[in-house]
């Protein structure tokens, strides 16, 4: 495993073989996808920080889906990976939807977790007060309101390691690089999915109150030819949450593009 610094993106780089590169959501970091890795053996992984997200800075100017999408194609050419496989979380499925649109020939397939066109006006709205609750120092009240809601009861109650991670994740990213991150994701708009042509993935968990499942089978409804796959028990922090099933069906899937 290397770490390499592209610009604002850190990623780490594993393996060998035709890249997969791993997109993580607001609150996450290339962490959130160690789980995957030993269902990816074949392959040459690149899991990225977004710019503001764990180990990468928060870069000067604003802070949009696109400048993330223009900074991860950076990051892709700096590893090395032309074209790839890009699986996504949450906010960073948004980040795969805008490079399978905007440059559909670095995009071998989508696998997409707890998937999302663009935020509610009422996420919107959340995400605005999110920012300022980050600013004003209560990270770890975010945290606590974030297992809460986001980890399904069956994750709760049963993986406590879990709980811990996806706290830890939040607690240690950087408050004002966070809120910059939440107003990003405020400010998203959906691309135009019936252009999206990659082979495409989109698993959600069935207790998944952030992106819900309708949520996520209406873009696959929208993208031709994609797949949604339901996971039982699971809330919106899918890779971790289920970890065993997710794998299969990204392995399988990955399988399948790779024909």
């Amino acid at each position: 495993m290397t770490s390499v610094t592209i610009g604002p993106i850190v990623a780490e780089v594993t393996g060998d073989g035709f890249p997969v590169v791993m997109i993580h959501g607001l609150g996450g970091t290339s962490n959130m996808f160690q789980p995957q890795l030993s269902a990816l053996t074949s392959y040459r992984v690149v899991r990225i920080d977004l710019p503001g997200s764990g180990r990468s800075p928060c870069p000067p100017g604003p802070l949009t889906i696109e400048t993330m999408a223009r900074d991860v194609l950076r990051a892709m050419d700096g590893t090395g990976a032309g074209r790839a496989h890009l699986v996504g979380h949450s906010m960073g499925t948004l980040v795969c939807q805008r490079l399978a649109v905007d440059a559909p020939e670095r995009v071998a397939s989508l696998t997409l977790f707890g998937a999302l066109a663009e935020p509610s006006d009422a996420v919107r709205e959340g995400l605005k007060g999110r920012a300022a609750l980050a600013r004003s120092g209560g990270i770890a009240d975010i945290a606590d309101q974030i297992v809460a809601g986001a980890l399904s009861a069956h994750t709760r109650e049963t993986l406590p390691g879990v709980v811990a991670f996806v706290r830890e994740s939040i607690t240690r990213q950087d408050p004002e690089s966070y809120a910059r991150t939440c107003e990003a994701l405020a400010k998203a708009a959906a691309v135009d999915a019936q252009r999206i042509s990659a082979p495409a993935l989109l698993v959600t968990g069935d207790a998944d109150t952030v992106n819900a499942p309708n949520v996520a089978r209406a873009l696959a409804d929208t993208i031709r030819g994609a797949t949604f796959s339901g996971l039982d028990r699971c809330g919106h922090w899918a890779t971790v949450e289920a970890v065993k099933t997710c794998n299969q069906r990204l392995a399988d899937f990955l399988r399948l593009a790779d024909r």
